[in-house]
């Protein structure tokens, strides 16, 4: 009997927990679902920068979310109320989620791409670098060496 009474219970609340929810008025400068994507990516680039780079946006006088907020010339109540708007149809907020999570791995590729040929072109220069001027190309192996050695241990 008590497990039964819990359950009602239970659902009533969860029932009465979720029927004052409504969705948002459309905002009249709601932003483009593309736009908002380009701004998420970009914030979520900004907030890995942040971490690791914080000092660094201080000293030049970079606030994260402000900075793109300009460049995007929105501001960031219209960037709330769109994203309020947004995240009511959780549908389309996976969607521009799931296009915000593609860009940022296009972008994680491209710069594993880049790095990586930077890198190559980095190795092959110090090897250009730390080859010998003066040694002729030749097939034969110069012989001289080994037997001044050999004759130093045979005198030992």
């Amino acid at each position: 009997m008590k497990k039964h009474t819990f359950i009602y219970l239970l659902a009533a609340l969860l029932f009465v927990s979720c029927y004052g929810i409504e969705k948002p008025n459309k905002p009249d400068n709601l932003i483009s679902e593309d736009k908002m994507v380009e701004v998420l990516v970009e914030l979520s680039i900004m907030s890995s920068a942040k971490g690791i780079n914080k000092r660094e946006l201080e000293n030049r006088g970079i606030v994260p979310d402000t900075f793109i907020y300009r460049k995007h010339k929105i501001d960031s109540i219209q960037f709330a109320n769109s994203n309020n708007y947004y995240a009511y149809d959780i549908e389309k907020y996976s969607d521009i989620y799931a296009r915000v999570k593609d860009s940022l791995e296009k972008l994680r590729t491209a710069f594993k791409k880049e790095d990586s040929i930077s890198k190559a072109k980095k190795q092959k220069r110090l090897l250009k670098e730390d080859k010998p001027k003066n040694l002729k190309k030749t097939n034969t192996i110069d012989t001289s060496q080994i037997k001044k050695n050999r004759l130093q241990k045979k005198k030992k």
